[in-house]
C-alpha cells in the first residue's frame, strides 16, 4: 500500500507500504505486516542472524483449516450474487508456490533481503469466469465496473 510510488516505476522489493497511509486508511493488515518486517530487521542488526522476507501478493489455493481466511473471503464475495463488482486487477500467488519459495529461502544460504512472491495478474472478470466454470450453481455478479487496481 503505497499510493505515492511512481506510476511508471515497477514495484519491486525496494517498495514498502506507506505506514502513515495505512494508518489513515485503516489498512491494519498492511500496517502490521510492514511494522513486523521492519522490527525483525531492526532486531537482527549487529547480530549474526539473517532475515529473509518473502512478501506474497494475494495468496489463493487450497486451505488446511476449517475457518475462512482473508484470501478466501476475497473469493467468497464473488459467489454471493452481488449486483456488480469492480473489474480489479489483482496480483496473485498459489499457496503451494509460496510454500516452495519459503523452503527455498530457508535452504539457500545465499538468500538475503526481500523477495516478492507472485505468479501472475488476473482481472476480476477472468477470476469470476474461472469460478463459474468450477462452481456453476452459485450466484455471480451481474455487472463488472471499470478496471482498477487493488
Amino acid at each position: 500500500m503505497n499510493p505515492s510510488w511512481p506510476k511508471d516505476q515497477v514495484m519491486d522489493e525496494t517498495c514498502w507500504s506507506d505506514t502513515e497511509y495505512c494508518r489513515t486508511t485503516e489498512n491494519w493488515y498492511y500496517l502490521s505486516k510492514t511494522e513486523a518486517e521492519r522490527e525483525a530487521l531492526e532486531l537482527v542488526k549487529g547480530s549474526e542472524l539473517d532475515v529473509v522476507s518473502i512478501c506474497p501478493t494475494l495468496v489463493l489455493g487450497p486451505i488446511l483449516r476449517s475457518t475462512v481466511n482473508a484470501s478466501s473471503l476475497f473469493l467468497l464475495r464473488f459467489l454471493k450474487g452481488l449486483e456488480s463488482v469492480e473489474n480489479w486487477l489483482s496480483w496473485i500467488v498459489d499457496v503451494r508456490d509460496l510454500a516452495e519459495a519459503l523452503i527455498l529461502a530457508f535452504e539457500k544460504p545465499e538468500a538475503e533481503g526481500r523477495y516478492i512472491c507472485m505468479s501472475h495478474m488476473i482481472k476480476t472478470e477472468s477470476l469470476v469466469d474461472m469460478l463459474k466454470s468450477e462452481y456453476p450453481h452459485y450466484k455471480y455478479p451481474k455487472k463488472k465496473a471499470s478496471l482498477s487496481a487493488i
